[in-house]
């Protein structure tokens, strides 16, 4: 078993009727691949990301039809990231912040280019 496989049999990931992950926007699909592909660089083992996600899934307050799903999983991806060392919380708001800006700064129907940020 792959580990794309062994990430795509995450308890709780939406999944279409063949058994593939759904993604009701972009970012979702995004924040995947990144974990994906950060899992497969070694970043963290599958052990501590189930953890992580696990422990974000089980918050009080959440949604209970799972509708935040995926703001569960991209929390547990910035609290490994800020564990790792790779991204501190800082540093993750302040980029965040500088693709807000970037957004808002960008003409409608044209690409989002962090340049625009100012």
């Amino acid at each position: 078993m792959s580990r794309c496989e062994t990430l795509a049999d995450t308890p709780g990931l939406p999944k279409s009727a063949e058994g593939d992950p759904v993604f009701a926007e972009p970012w979702q699909a995004q924040a995947f691949a990144m974990t994906v592909r950060l899992h497969e660089q070694g970043v963290f083992s599958w052990a501590e990301w189930a953890e992580a996600l696990s422990r974000e899934v089980h918050q009080p307050g959440r949604a209970v039809d799972g509708a935040d799903y995926f703001d569960c999983w991209v929390t547990a991806l910035s609290s490994l990231l800020s564990e790792r060392g790779v991204a501190s919380e800082a540093e993750q708001t302040a980029l965040s912040d500088r693709w807000a800006r970037a957004a808002e700064a960008t003409p409608h129907g044209k690409p989002i280019l962090l340049g625009n940020a100012g």
